[in-house]
């Protein structure tokens, strides 16, 4: 390998990519020195199925591309992984759970095709909360993926993709794709120290893909940086006949995407702390005022903004936990109910809390979001983005009965029953070296105005140059 490949493992997508077009490196190179990574750090956890014939294959077929003058995109020959739920045809999708051990898919999901069409190199797939049903990441039945920040205590790596944050995290593959109904991309983005983006519904087809909620279910990126999870996006972004979500939202709105990046445009607006749908800790709390001030000074424009009176962010988490439980009931509960299968006591309980929701309550919830969305809409014009807090706290000490991380849903739910775009970014490390984030907010389709200024944030509070000590891990 060449000297640079001793960084390799830290550095962007793009900045692979670009390796890999140029010939300094070769996509087989690459894909074997993750492999490698990813098998002397079992104990991470991080991968529920290594795919590495498969990546080899597709590596080589990458270099005789490049070989013949072919380039598939900036990812040509670059490493991805893929949630567990994401289908694959002939590999395990267990949603995270032993209650579907053995099942292999039939089908491969809209999502996977697109990446492998744009040329990169599917390393495999990755833990999850069973049946991506919560935030802290935890997963008993099948092992949870371990956040690399610690190498003492098991803290939360954050769900429900919780193997994508961890491998990107720990340098296992530059880039993951996951998947985010209440959280699922921002919360292990956050608690590791990445960028994670939950594009509006509609951006990414969600057609093969195991669900959780047909409603609130989007997939998203987890990166390094917003330039990887902007361009990875674009590149995903389309309508699909097979996800109906995509064929409502505008054709400008993916095509914007594509444009090159631009400056903030106006003020940010910062959701006053009255108005936020839980508190955050003390050393969080330290935090928030800290990246405020930071990106003061740097000049971008913040103002405090409030909600609409009926549009409280306490109870737009509750409505779409209610959407979120109901609907995974119809499609889980079933299995939950019947004491033969092995199921998480905690996840058992949870699908079986939604068979309580009767349907004139989701159905007012539902009601409720149309007209939430298009309050939020119109509150946030002339705004950049929304900012506010990301987590209530770091990454805690995993607790049998999963209730530790129970703020997080409260911060990142709102996103998710609006509709809205939405991203978190890293602003540094807290006193005990462990990650600490912000998520920025816009209406549903302002996803390419969102990343501008996600963009001009990153920039403004610089990137997080510390990683995590891997040498526990063997890495």
């Amino acid at each position: 390998m060449l000297k640079q490949d001793v960084a390799l493992h830290f550095r962007d997508a793009l900045e692979i990519g670009q390796e890999i077009r140029q010939g300094r490196l070769s996509a087989r190179q690459v894909a074997t020195y993750f492999l490698d990574r990813i098998e002397r750090a079992a104990e991470l956890n991080a991968f529920s199925v290594i795919t590495a014939e498969r990546a080899l294959a597709q590596a080589d077929a990458a270099d005789r591309l490049l070989a013949a003058g072919i380039v598939l995109g900036p990812f040509h020959g670059v490493p991805v992984a893929v949630k567990d739920s994401v289908q694959w045809e002939g590999t395990e999708a267990t949603l995270g759970s032993q209650s579907r051990g053995g099942k292999l898919s039939t089908e491969t999901a809209a999502v996977l095709r697109s990446l492998m069409a744009h040329g990169l190199v599917v390393l495999g797939k990755t833990r999850m909360t069973e049946f991506a049903f919560g935030l802290s990441g935890q997963n008993p039945s099948q092992g949870t993926a371990r956040n690399p920040w610690d190498a003492v205590v098991a803290r939360a790596p954050g769900g429900s993709s919780s193997g994508s944050g961890v491998a990107v995290a720990a340098g296992l593959v530059p880039m993951a794709m996951g998947g985010d109904t209440g959280g699922s991309v921002r919360a292990p983005a956050t608690l590791n120290g990445l960028v994670g983006y939950k594009p509006s519904t509609g951006v990414i087809s969600c057609a093969g893909s195991l669900p959780l909620s047909a409603t609130l279910d989007v997939l998203g990126p987890i990166a390094r940086s917003v330039a990887d999870a902007r361009q990875v996006t674009a590149l995903l972004a389309g309508p699909d006949i097979a996800d109906p979500s995509t064929l409502a939202l505008p054709a400008g709105c993916v095509a914007a995407l594509r444009a090159p990046v631009a400056p903030i445009q106006g003020s940010i607006a910062v959701l006053d702390e009255t108005d936020w749908p839980t508190m955050l800790d003390h050393d969080t709390q330290t935090s928030w005022h800290s990246t405020l001030e930071r990106l003061q000074e740097a000049g971008v424009s913040l103002q405090t903004w409030a909600p609409p009176p009926d549009c409280s962010f306490a109870r737009l988490a509750e409505d779409n936990s209610i959407v979120l439980a109901y609907e995974a009931y119809q499609y889980y509960g079933e299995l939950a109910a019947d004491p033969r299968h092995d199921l998480w006591s905690v996840v058992r309980e949870r699908i079986l809390a939604g068979g309580r929701i009767d349907r004139a309550a989701y159905e007012a919830a539902l009601q409720r979001r149309t007209a939430d969305m298009q309050a939020f809409a119109q509150a946030m014009h002339g705004f950049a983005a929304l900012l506010m807090p990301a987590c209530d706290q770091v990454a805690q000490p995993l607790d049998p009965e999963d209730v530790r991380h129970a703020g997080l849903g409260r911060l990142l739910r709102p996103g998710n029953f609006l509709g809205a775009a939405a991203i978190s970014l890293p602003t540094g490390l807290d006193g005990h070296g462990l990650p600490t984030g912000i998520q920025l907010m816009t209406p549903r389709g302002g996803d390419a105005g969102l990343l501008d200024c996600a963009h001009g944030v990153e920039h403004a509070l610089g990137r997080l140059s510390r990683h995590p000590d891997l040498t526990a891990w063997g890495l």
